[in-house]
């Protein structure tokens, strides 16, 4: 089954049955006249909507502008620098958190997402859950893989199912699975996947 030319698409449902890579989504966007500023999320419910209602621009809620004038590119972090909601992971936020926990700090999504998620706590309270976080590190322990990141839950899964696969042969299925449709775009493994390869083999 062949996923089938932009072109020929006439509803959002038919498109929402497909994969389509960010970098696809956003040429659509610019022949079609639409913004191709966002997520992949937010390009795909964008081009949708416009196939369902003559090109038309999806309505999209503006997102609220900071209120902290807190300078966190230079200002002088200390443990008692309170966070706010323009906190930037820049260099002088990554230069001061090695200066607390030494140069096997980096900004991982976990410890992002705790500290947008945290405001009015402490830079003192960050440093405590980063180490926090780092003590999840055992051999069993597998870091959250952003919902967007299909690619990379799908290699997971398929080695997890498939132990002394390689990487090319996950990708491999992941390259053929892709083409096939998927609910809302989203390609997810299926032990069922292994019958792909055997269909595609045969054609």
């Amino acid at each position: 089954m062949q996923r089938p030319k932009f072109e020929d698409i006439i509803s959002g449902a038919e498109f929402n049955n497909w994969y389509w890579l960010k970098e696809e989504m956003v040429d659509i966007c610019k022949r079609s006249n639409l913004p191709v500023s966002g997520s992949k999320f937010q390009l795909r419910d964008r081009i949708m909507y416009a196939l369902d209602n003559d090109g038309k621009l999806k309505p999209e809620k503006k997102t609220a502008k900071p209120k902290s004038k807190f300078n966190w590119v230079k200002a002088e972090l200390t443990l008692d620098t309170i966070i706010t909601d323009n906190v930037s992971f820049g260099p002088n936020f990554r230069k001061f958190m090695k200066s607390q926990i030494g140069n096997k700090f980096f900004c991982h999504s976990d410890f992002m997402d705790w500290v947008k998620g945290n405001i009015g706590k402490t830079l003192e309270d960050a440093v405590y859950q980063w180490e926090e976080l780092e003590k999840r590190k055992d051999p069993n322990f597998k870091r959250e893989i952003a919902s967007n990141n299909m690619f990379n839950q799908y290699i997971r899964d398929f080695l997890d199912d498939n132990k002394g696969g390689s990487f090319q042969t996950a990708k491999r299925f992941w390259d053929i699975k892709k083409q096939y449709p998927a609910k809302n775009g989203f390609v997810i493994y299926e032990k069922s996947d292994l019958e792909l390869a055997i269909e595609v083999d045969k054609e």
